[in-house]
């Protein structure tokens, strides 16, 4: 059930400007851990957080949030057709959509959609709590890769990241061609001589990086960058 949780202190004028926030995300736990994290913070105001799109919008036109920290998938209406309809109607409310798959399609849609930013859920709670401030302050929140990237699908070309592959370390390179076998992470585990769960986040990592979704898509990955570089060399 969708719960919108309203402060009494939101109109509450303290040194500081404050800074309005709202949390949409369909897991509870994550709008609760997002939620703690920002009320610590002097200069940061929740105004409340909700379980999907429908009452986003709604809690946009009770509220006026500064910010939306936005959840990219959710049942019914997505994060990017909420972002879309937020930025339409609430041109005053910017959008930091939060994913946990480094997706260039829903990416690309979220800032075209008028998104801010763009951040992974992996990311750390400082780093979430400054991109909050920064998106408020009428920045823009995406990693220079991520940038490329856009502006590469913009100009209708396809990005190989060889330089990506280049700045893994030694042991996300190893693990890498072993994901690209088709190895689990236990496999990957008793070959590499480290823990699955150790295993677990090489990967995580390793397809952020890539900006890949799922495992199953870094043999492709490696196979376009594999024509591109012999394209280029010939």
């Amino acid at each position: 059930m969708t719960e919108l949780q309203r402060e009494g202190n939101a109109g509450a004028v303290g040194p500081q400007r404050r800074i309005r926030v709202l949390i949409c995300d369909d897991h509870e736990l994550v709008r609760l851990g997002i939620r703690r994290l920002l009320e610590t913070e002097a200069d940061l105001d929740v105004v409340g957080d909700v379980a999907d799109a429908s009452s986003a919008l709604t809690a946009v036109a009770d509220f006026a949030p500064e910010v939306v920290v936005l959840d990219v998938r959710m049942p019914g209406i997505s994060g990017v057709e909420a972002c879309r309809e937020i930025r339409s109607r609430f041109p005053a409310t910017r959008v930091l959509m939060l994913t946990s798959f480094a997706d260039d399609d829903a990416l690309f849609a979220s800032i075209m959609a008028g998104a801010s930013g763009y951040v992974l859920k992996q990311i750390r709670g400082g780093d979430l709590v400054n991109g909050v401030r920064e998106v408020a302050a009428g920045n823009s929140l995406l990693d220079p890769s991520v940038t490329a990237r856009v502006l590469a699908r913009l100009r209708g070309e396809t990005l190989v990241a060889a330089d990506v592959i280049n700045d893994l370390t030694s042991q996300e390179r190893k693990i890498l061609a072993l994901v690209a076998d088709g190895l689990t992470n236990r496999q990957i585990a008793s070959q590499v001589f480290l823990a699955e769960k150790t295993v677990k986040n090489y990967v995580s990592h390793i397809l952020a990086k890539l900006g890949v979704a799922r495992r199953t898509e870094v043999a492709a990955f490696l196979t376009r960058r594999e024509r591109a570089d012999g394209a280029g060399s010939s």
